[in-house]
């Protein structure tokens, strides 16, 4: 055999050996999804037990209202300077205002995730962001990571991802109860109205999960109305790299727009179109307590808003931010209408209405800034976790009350079932607590006295006036003390050993106690500020 034979044949059978290594799946069975059955069997015989009351007509209708991606300063009543929110104030106003308020992750479905069973979903392993799209081998690892531009993130270096028939499985696990699911069982009418964004496996859809009526849709995002529509202004944002995948979704698959399962053709402005639906099963649930779940899709991208309101904005010069104060606004007259129905109707003094968000502003969309908060979605900065959270229930809250201890969005189940007389189950803890008696200063210290959350390697602790912020790999260490320094400015870990010690402590016995995470995170997100560059884990 010849030597330029030879060199071509090792050539040949180097490059069939990378194609073989870089074809080489990544899926494995590591991150398989399965459940206990004694859990499921626990929650089942629960919820077929009667309620204890034989009345249920004095219960508190419940209105739990929640926005997406609006960050703590995207109202007026917070410093936004660009448009007012008269209605969501209004909800502060005659309510309580907590301002301190934190949401268990910094990003959507792990967020509601928490806030939906009252319990941190580290417990049943919904830790991380679910993702539609895996790399399937080491070559689409290599391209994603290398060749696409992605800043500020960047596709993680990984040994292995969920098979497709895992990956479809995350969700919602049906071991756990809802806020849905716990109130029907004690007589109350339910319905979800907005975005689900739990899982759309058959377990986690809402009609699953102890909704009588859903109407709305089940992924991350979905059009606001059909692209090119009369009237509306369309406003693709090249700036975020997620936009081109987010208007990809239009209103196909899991963004498709639903009632009950069932898919249809929703021409209205979808913020408009959930307040109308919210208001027509006020109106004929009037009679009966009832749970309505209100989870928006404003202000998340995409980017639409009415050509009427977006006109009415001409001071706003960026058409990116002009677009997304727009959506801001669309949603507070639509809080408005629904607020309006409640007291039209008299039903003010028997409804406990809770308004949040289920994270900070997006930042990368360059839409907001989060200003003067550091970071924004995504981040364990405040930017990221500290969200507008109020309550109000007339004749029973304060009106007007500024509450400013630390609360968090799983106070929300913990608060409703007291409320509607719910005895929780005893096989499994509920991290919330009821809020009625500190709101009112009936109850002495602090609702929580830490909070913990964990993404991926990214750890944090608040406990008192001292946040941690940490990786596992100890890549950065950062210590704020949030009364002296609110917007997270001046790291004081290294003058603070002893305390970092000890929250460091605190946080790994807190995670001790919770199964691992059922799926990976994918995805690092970098974040700059004047003190230099941090990556959270997505």
């Amino acid at each position: 055999m010849s030597g330029s034979k030879s060199v071509f044949l090792l050539l040949g059978a180097g490059l069939v050996g990378l194609m073989i290594i870089g074809l080489w799946p990544l899926r494995s069975n590591k991150f398989s999804i399965k459940f206990d059955e004694a859990k499921m069997l626990a929650k089942e015989q629960f919820l077929a037990e009667k309620p204890q009351l034989a009345d249920i007509t004095n219960l508190p209708n419940i209105i739990l209202i929640l926005a997406d991606d609006l960050g703590f300063h995207d109202i007026s009543l917070h410093g936004n300077t660009l448009i007012e929110t008269p209605n969501i104030d209004a909800l502060a106003l005659e309510g309580v205002n907590c301002t301190q308020a934190y949401v268990t992750a910094p990003v959507c479905a792990p967020s509601r995730a928490g806030l939906i069973t009252g319990r941190y979903q580290h417990r049943f392993g919904f830790e991380n962001q679910m993702h539609q799209r895996l790399p399937r081998n080491r070559l689409e690892l290599l391209v994603a990571r290398n060749f696409i531009k992605s800043y500020p993130w960047k596709i993680q270096k990984m040994k292995a991802v969920p098979k497709e028939a895992d990956r479809r499985k995350q969700g919602l696990p049906p071991t756990e109860i809802t806020l849905a699911e716990i109130l029907k069982k004690q007589g109350y009418a339910t319905a979800i109205i907005g975005k689900w964004h739990l899982g759309s496996y058959e377990y986690s859809l809402p009609h699953n999960r102890g909704f009588d009526e859903h109407y709305g849709f089940y992924q991350s995002h979905s059009l606001f109305a059909p692209e090119g529509s009369p009237g509306i202004v369309d406003m693709r944002n090249p700036a975020d790299w997620t936009d081109a995948y987010i208007w990809k979704g239009q209103r196909k698959g899991e963004c498709a727009i639903v009632r009950n399962g069932v898919e249809i053709e929703e021409p209205e402005y979808l913020t408009n179109s959930i307040a109308e639906e919210a208001i027509s099963f006020i109106e004929l649930n009037k009679q009966q307590p009832f749970f309505l779940y209100l989870p928006f899709s404003a202000p998340h991208t995409p980017f639409q808003a009415p050509k009427s309101v977006y006109d009415q904005l001409e001071h706003i010069d960026d058409p990116v931010v002009r677009t997304y104060q727009a959506m801001i606004k669309v949603l507070d007259d639509a809080v408005g209408s629904i607020h309006d129905k409640v007291k039209t109707l008299g039903l003010e003094e028997n409804t406990l209405m809770f308004f949040l968000s289920d994270n900070g502003g997006a930042t990368y969309t360059l839409a907001t800034d989060n200003g003067p908060l550091n970071g924004g979605k995504i981040t364990a900065f405040n930017g990221g976790l500290l969200v507008p959270f109020f309550v109000k229930w007339k004749g029973v809250l304060t009106e007007g009350k500024e509450y400013i201890k630390a609360v968090s969005a799983l106070d929300v189940f913990t608060t409703a079932c007291t409320a509607a007389s719910v005895k929780l189950p005893d096989d499994r803890v509920y991290d919330g607590v009821n809020l009625i008696p500190y709101l009112n200063n009936e109850a002495s210290g602090a609702p929580h006295s830490s909070l913990f959350w964990k993404a991926g390697r990214i750890r944090t602790i608040l406990h008192k006036d001292w946040k941690l912020i940490f990786d596992e790999s100890g890549r950065q260490t950062l210590l704020y003390h949030l009364k002296t320094d609110p917007y997270e400015a001046r790291n004081l870990a290294e003058n603070h050993p002893e305390v970092v010690s000890d929250l460091k402590r605190m946080h790994k016995n807190w995670y001790a106690q919770m199964p691992p995470a059922l799926w990976p995170t994918i995805v690092t997100f970098s974040h700059e500020d004047a003190n230099g560059s941090y990556y959270f884990d997505n």
